[in-house]
């Protein structure tokens, strides 16, 4: 091999992924992490029958054109990037051949809430305020072609469990039944307007567009969800009980785990971890003078004083763990994000199915809905999984590193990104986050929680477990509240394999740190091992691994490191 056969051979993959993303762009529009930061395009994307076909056949072309590629020609950041877009595509092509776009909604997310979400957008402009009414008109075509999909999922037993979407439809009626347009939330742009000659006519019309237009095409979705949809969901379980079911979840494992492990070893690796955090749930609880770990739990769920009694309190105890950390950073990364986030809470509509906290570019989602079931103790460890340095220091330190090629800075892969937000759970304790025992145990029932989604996701889809089985076990072995229990066991029936990429994530980051502890010795830095996973953008985990063995070999540097 020569270094202008690589060459070559990379030149012909770049070619590939260049025309690609120039398609994918025209096809789709930027569906991106940082999609909210760029200027809207006034499209929705055709969702119909006959642009999933379109899809399939040319993403099947695009792996076929991959496959011809000789792999073995390229090395370092060249077969990095080959095989990190070689797993989008491959991830691509099983979500139509599988007509995923048959079931685009669940228990924790749906297409209808995505569209809500652009009520983030802020319009500085005129021109923005016109594109955004034109992506507007585009809604009831598009809420349409969704229907139909929908309607063509149930009619062949495809969609999500019944008992996972009880209620959802809340997130429909927010905007079906608003008073009016001004009430309703994709007006809320429109209020961020700046004054213009122009200023009371876009708004007059983007009004209009609301309430003739946009809220009549929510009433019908509202209408077909209750009426239709919901009767009609397949009232099993399971992945393997839909259509192709086997092949389906291993194609989902794959997806989010970015494994090619089987649901039996998926869930042994779960058991195994269960009782190796019980171990260690076990000896804090001795520590802090209980009798058992089960003992300490308890106590944990029923003393009010580990409850906020308000929003503003629990806001507030949150933003001082995040502030925790910013004095600590410099300690353990060499490199540090510029982009900052703030503190929010979920819209109300969706408060009651949310999870406790979520994260991203800009912002850390922190529920304050239904207060019991947000412990104090829980707090230290969610801040530093959903906002620094898991995934609102973590998505933006990706979008920064603009000498990788966009499908490595703005994709999203469950296994790298989960796995690192739940590593940092661990890291706290190295970092002094946890002032209590309760703390600490709050952060083990955490990983007790992910540890257990490697049980419950196989057990439910493919082992045979009932939702009451799934309920009970994450009952028995973590500390969250049983409201939390009862939404986040209808996440995982709703939302195949997805729960297996955290634990999965965190323990083979685990198990490349050790490694490279081990191989280093004193040349070791921490700063330099995090600077080097997070200098990667979103990786499948043996993409993370040859890094971290380069990584190795050049005797621990930072990749940021100029010297």
């Amino acid at each position: 091999m020569t270094a202008q056969d690589a060459d070559t051979a990379y030149q012909q993959f770049g070619s590939i992924y260049t025309e690609e993303a120039v398609w994918r762009a025209v096809e789709l529009g930027d569906q991106s992490m940082s999609a909210l930061e760029e200027p809207l395009d006034p499209r929705l994307p055709d969702v119909g029958p006959q642009a999933q076909r379109r899809r399939q056949d040319y993403w099947q072309q695009v792996l076929d054109r991959l496959d011809r590629i000789d792999r073995s020609l390229l090395t370092g950041r060249q077969a990095a990037d080959f095989d990190v877009y070689r797993y989008q595509i491959r991830t691509l092509v099983d979500q139509q051949r599988f007509r995923m776009y048959e079931r685009p909604a669940n228990a924790d997310s749906a297409f209808w809430m995505e569209l809500t979400g652009q009520a983030r957008r802020r319009l500085g402009s005129a021109e923005e305020a016109e594109a955004y009414t034109a992506w507007l008109r585009q809604i009831p075509r598009y809420i349409q072609q969704q229907i139909e999909n929908m309607r063509a999922g149930v009619r062949r037993g495809f969609g999500p469990a019944q008992i996972s979407m009880v209620g959802r439809e809340a997130t429909i009626r927010s905007v079906a039944e608003a008073s009016s347009a001004t009430d309703c939330a994709f007006f809320a742009p429109f209020d961020t307007l700046p004054a213009a000659a122009d200023h009371e006519a876009l708004i007059k019309t983007g009004g209009q567009v609301i309430e003739q237009e946009v809220m009549p095409a929510y009433r019908s979705l509202l209408d077909f969800f209750i009426d239709e949809y919901f009767p009609a969901l397949p009232t099993a379980l399971a992945a393997h009980q839909q259509p192709d079911g086997e092949a389906w979840y291993a194609a989902l494992l794959r997806e989010y785990a970015t494994t090619e492990l089987t649901a039996q070893q998926i869930h042994q690796v779960g058991l195994d971890a269960v009782a190796a955090i019980r171990a260690e749930m076990a000896e804090i609880a001795a520590g802090a003078g209980f009798l058992d770990a089960d003992a300490m739990l308890r106590h944990m769920r029923t003393d009010p004083s580990f409850y906020a009694t308000t929003a503003t309190a629990l806001l507030q105890f949150a933003a001082w763990q995040a502030k925790k950390f910013d004095g600590i950073a410099h300690h353990y990364f060499g490199r540090l994000p510029r982009m900052r986030f703030g503190i929010e809470e979920p819209p109300p509509d969706l408060a009651p199915f949310y999870t406790f906290g979520r994260g991203g570019p800009h912002r850390y989602i922190l529920n304050t809905y239904n207060l019991p079931a947000r412990p104090l103790y829980s707090i230290p460890a969610l801040t530093l999984h959903e906002a620094a340095p898991g995934h609102a220091f973590q998505i933006p330190f990706a979008l920064e590193m603009t000498d990788l090629p966009d499908f490595r800075r703005k994709e999203y892969i469950s296994a790298f990104g989960e796995g690192w937000a739940l590593y940092t759970e661990r890291l706290g304790v190295e970092m002094g986050m946890y002032d209590t025992p309760f703390e600490m145990m709050g952060m083990l029932s955490y990983q007790m929680w992910r540890a257990v989604r490697l049980v419950i996701d196989p057990g439910m889809h493919a082992l045979g477990w009932s939702r009451d089985e799934a309920q009970a076990y994450l009952r028995d072995n973590t500390a969250i509240s049983e409201h939390e229990i009862v939404t986040e066991v209808d996440r995982y029936i709703a939302w195949p394999g997805q729960a297996t990429a955290y634990y999965l994530g965190m323990q083979k980051i685990m198990e490349l740190r050790q490694r490279a502890e081990r191989t280093l010795g004193d040349r070791f830095a921490l700063p330099n091992f995090h600077d080097q996973v997070l200098s990667l953008g979103s990786v499948p985990l043996p993409v993370l691994e040859h890094a971290i063995d380069d990584f190795i070999a050049s005797g621990g540097r930072s990749p940021f490191d100029d010297s």
